[in-house]
C-alpha cells in the first residue's frame, strides 16, 4: 500500500457507496426489473436508464479530475466508485449492488484476442477519432489467427484481489468474476470481424470471397464457443456474469449474487450485437452473421440482441433466436415499425437519440415531444419498453442535465 491516505480515501468512498446500495429502494428497483424483463403487465412508468462510463471522454475527464489515489489498483476502484456515486445522483432505475466485482486477469495472446494486432491509426488526440488498420489484409493471413483459450493468470488475479481485500475487504464483499474474455462485444463476432478484416473489405468479401468469409466466421464461432465452454467447464461463470445491456433481473433466472459459485450459461443472460451490419441486407445478415451467432446465444437462459445498429428490417430474423427476450431499438431505427413487429413478444430497449436529448443543448419541449410520441407508439402496440439514454459523447460541460433528463422523461411519460 503506497500510503494509508489512499486507503482512507477508498474506504470513505466505499462507505458512501454502501449507503446507496443498501437503501430499501434498491429492492424496489430490482423487483421492477424482474417483472419488466419477464414481460409482466405494468401500468406504471417504464424503467429509465442513463448509461455511460469511463469510455465516454467527457465522463472519464469528469471522474479523473476527482481521483486522488496513485496506486493503480486502488485508483481503478476509486474511478469506479466515483462513477457510481455520480450515477446514483441521477435517480434512474440503475441497481446499485452491495458488493464490488473484481475481474480476473485473463491470459490472452500477446497481440490480441485472435493473435493478430488490430492496428489503430489515430487522427487526433486522446479520445479523438481513429482509423483501423486491419491485420487480415490477404486471404492467407487467416492462417495466423490463434484458437481462443480460457486461461486465467491466478497469481496476478490473487495479487489484484489481495490489494483490494487489504484496503476495503472488511467493509464490502469483493466478488470474484472469472467469466470468459470472449464475451460481450468480444463474443458477438461482428465487432472483432470488422476490426480484423476492416468494415469495407468485409462487405466486399460477401461478394468477392464468400466461401473464405464463411470459413473465417465458422472459425470465430467455434473459437468463441470453445472458450466459453472451457470457462463453464472450469466453473468460472457465476451469477455476476449476466449481460443484457439493462438490469439483469427476471423471474426465469436467478438474481445476480456475489461469489455464487459455478453456474452454467443456461442460468445467465447472454448478449449479442451486430453494429457493423447495419447496412447489410436481412438476407446477408442471416447468411454472414446470425447463423454464426445463433449457436453462441443458444446455451444462455435469456438473451439480448442489439446495441447501436438499426434492426427495423430484421425483427423477423431475430424471432429465430429461441431464447431472445430483449431487442435494442436505436436512434437510427424506426420505432413505430419496430413496435408493430415486436408487440409485447419481447422487451423493447428504446434508445432515443442522445443528440436530441442532452448532447446538443437541452430542449425540454423537444424531449417531451419525442418521449410522448414514443409512448403513444408503444402503447398502441402493447409493447413492454424501457428507455436507455446511451452513447452520450458530450454533455457540453453540464453533467447536471442527465438528472434533469430522468425527471423530465418520467414526467412526460406520466402526463
Amino acid at each position: 500500500m503506497k500510503s494509508s491516505g489512499e486507503r482512507d480515501i477508498l474506504r470513505d468512498l466505499v462507505r458512501r457507496y454502501l449507503e446507496i446500495a443498501r437503501h430499501p429502494r434498491q429492492e424496489t428497483v430490482r423487483e421492477k426489473w424482474r417483472g419488466h424483463n419477464s414481460l409482466e403487465p405494468d401500468d406504471g412508468p417504464p424503467p429509465v436508464l442513463v448509461q455511460f462510463g469511463l469510455y465516454n471522454v467527457w465522463c472519464r475527464a469528469f471522474i479523473e479530475a476527482q481521483c486522488r489515489c496513485s496506486d493503480p489498483t486502488l485508483r481503478n476502484m476509486e474511478r469506479g466508485l466515483r462513477l457510481k456515486l455520480f450515477a446514483a445522483t441521477l435517480d434512474d432505475d440503475t441497481v446499485f449492488e452491495p458488493w464490488w466485482s473484481v475481474g480476473a486477469v485473463h491470459v490472452l495472446p500477446p497481440d490480441g484476442l485472435w493473435g493478430l494486432r488490430e492496428g489503430r491509426v489515430a487522427s487526433g488526440g486522446e479520445g479523438g477519432a481513429f482509423a483501423m488498420d486491419p491485420p487480415l489484409k490477404a486471404l492467407e493471413d487467416v492462417a495466423r489467427l490463434t484458437v481462443p483459450q480460457h486461461r486465467i493468470d491466478e497469481a496476478a488475479t490473487a495479487a489484484r484481489l489481495g490489494r483490494l481485500e487489504d484496503a476495503v475487504g472488511d467493509l464490502i464483499t469483493l466478488d470474484r468474476t472469472r467469466g470468459s474474455a470472449y464475451g460481450h462485444f468480444n463474443g458477438d463476432i461482428s465487432t472483432r470481424l470488422a476490426q480484423l478484416r476492416g468494415l469495407e473489405q468485409t462487405m466486399l468479401d460477401m461478394y468477392e470471397n464468400p466461401e473464405w468469409l464463411h470459413g473465417l466466421l465458422a472459425f470465430m464461432r467455434d473459437g468463441i464457443l470453445r472458450a466459453q465452454q472451457q470457462a463453464e467447464d472450469a466453473g468460472d461463470y457465476s451469477l455476476t456474469c449476466h449481460d443484457n445491456q439493462g438490469m439483469p433481473y427476471s423471474r426465469e433466472l436467478e438474481d445476480p449474487r456475489p461469489n455464487s459459485g459455478p453456474r452454467a450459461r443456461r442460468q445467465l443472460w447472454g448478449f449479442m450485437a451486430a453494429q457493423e451490419f447495419t447496412l447489410i441486407s436481412p438476407r446477408m445478415h442471416e447468411e454472414f452473421l446470425l447463423r454464426y451467432q445463433r449457436p453462441i446465444m443458444a446455451p444462455y437462459g435469456l438473451t439480448h440482441y442489439g446495441c447501436c445498429e438499426n434492426l427495423t428490417a430484421k425483427i423477423d430474423l431475430l424471432r429465430t433466436i429461441p431464447n431472445l427476450r430483449r431487442i435494442a431499438v436505436t436512434p437510427s431505427a424506426d420505432l413505430a415499425r419496430c413496435a408493430e413487429q415486436i408487440g409485447r413478444d419481447y422487451v423493447i430497449s428504446w434508445r432515443p437519440n442522445p443528440t436530441d436529448m442532452v448532447c446538443a443543448g437541452f430542449d425540454a419541449d423537444r424531449i417531451r415531444r419525442i418521449v410522448r410520441a414514443g409512448r403513444a407508439t408503444c402503447r398502441a402496440n402493447g409493447c413492454v419498453v424501457d428507455l436507455s439514454l446511451k452513447d452520450i459523447e458530450t454533455v457540453e460541460d453540464d453533467p447536471g442535465r442527465l438528472a434533469q433528463w430522468v425527471r423530465l422523461v418520467r414526467a412526460a411519460w406520466a402526463d
